[in-house]
């Protein structure tokens, strides 16, 4: 995930007040965040930053000013932004094509609100949608799985997966009592009961190689509970070991991306951030640091520090010897 651009934040700024407008009695800031697609705490930065925009002069009477009771938060000074951003012709034509390309899913659900949808923005579009070809997309595997899912959740039947977990870097084989579908970043999540695992477990539909429904019911446990998943998918237990990283300013996106503590400002690296993650999967973490290079510094755990830098060696020295192969001797 990278850091939003000037453009991006911009564009939701327009979009806050509006939209704040639109909901008198206040919005949680986790339903805010959601619906905008960041996290809660870049949420906060931009109404902290909506609170010095406003009209010329710049006074006390002339800011938009913002209510905050616990979690929710409501607009009572528009300033005048009360018209929500105009689509323009290409905006909407891309919505149209990926809104049939919608329609075109197998299984999919509110198939009325998306031809509603659908409806109004070809409006806008005018005739520049009515150019639109239609779209030929192909079944492939992740939808197949979301019909088969979808089946199952109706049925109120067993799964069977092949499931590939990242973590370990295998493939799986394991049966399911499928509780519900979740829809999160543009990704789809079946949760439901591992009777391997013994627990409620999210799987993320993308990495499940077949799915069947199977002729036994769904029989989730009494202590199979939904996981709140207001702030966020990534909840690791409290309990769960600390990863103390320093992460360069090219790596700041890391503290908006995942739920960490202890955040820091430091100047060594210059604008960088001194951040602690939860994570029971060492593994994990070992992946994040060397996947963002020189920009993030281990603090502890120093196992995971020698892992890194282990890691690190064997690559550069894998490619050593690709550079300069082993020709042999001449006679």
């Amino acid at each position: 995930m990278t850091a939003p651009t000037t453009t991006e934040r911009m564009t939701r700024l327009l979009t806050l007040v509006p939209y704040l407008t639109a909901r008198p009695e206040g919005v949680s800031l986790a339903e805010a965040a959601r619906d905008f697609g960041v996290p809660e705490r870049q949420l906060r930065r931009d109404l902290e930053l909506l609170w010095m925009c406003g009209l010329p002069g710049y006074g006390p009477g002339d800011l938009i000013d913002l209510s905050f009771e616990g979690d929710r938060v409501r607009v009572t000074f528009t300033a005048g932004m009360v018209r929500p951003l105009r689509l323009t012709t290409d905006e909407a034509v891309a919505l149209v094509v990926a809104l049939r390309t919608l329609l075109e899913l197998p299984g999919l659900a509110e198939r009325e609100a998306v031809n509603r949808a659908l409806a109004k923005v070809s409006a806008v579009a005018g005739h520049a949608g009515e150019r639109v070809t239609p779209v030929a997309l192909s079944v492939d595997a992740r939808e197949q799985a979301l019909a088969v899912v979808r089946e199952g959740l109706e049925r109120r039947r067993a799964l069977h997966l092949h499931y590939y977990v990242p973590t370990r870097d295998e493939r799986t084989e394991r049966t399911v009592d499928p509780m519900r579908l979740l829809l999160v970043d543009g990704k789809w999540y079946l949760e439901a009961w591992c009777r391997r695992a013994e627990g409620v477990r999210l799987f993320r539909l993308d990495r499940v190689d077949d799915v069947v429904v199977l002729g036994e019911p769904a029989a989730p446990p009494p202590e199979a509970h939904e996981r709140d998943v207001d702030s966020g998918l990534y909840q690791p237990a409290p309990g769960a070991p600390v990863v103390r990283l320093r992460l360069a300013r090219s790596a700041r996106w890391v503290a908006e991306y995942y739920p960490v503590e202890d955040v820091r400002e430091i100047q060594d690296p210059p604008g960088g951030l001194a951040v602690a993650v939860r994570t029971a999967d060492v593994a994990w973490a070992r992946r994040l640091v060397a996947s963002l290079g020189g920009a993030a510094t281990v603090e502890e755990p120093a196992g995971l520090a020698a892992a890194v830098a282990a890691e690190a060696r064997a690559a550069l020295a894998r490619y050593s010897s690709a550079d300069h192969p082993d020709v042999g001797s001449g006679g």
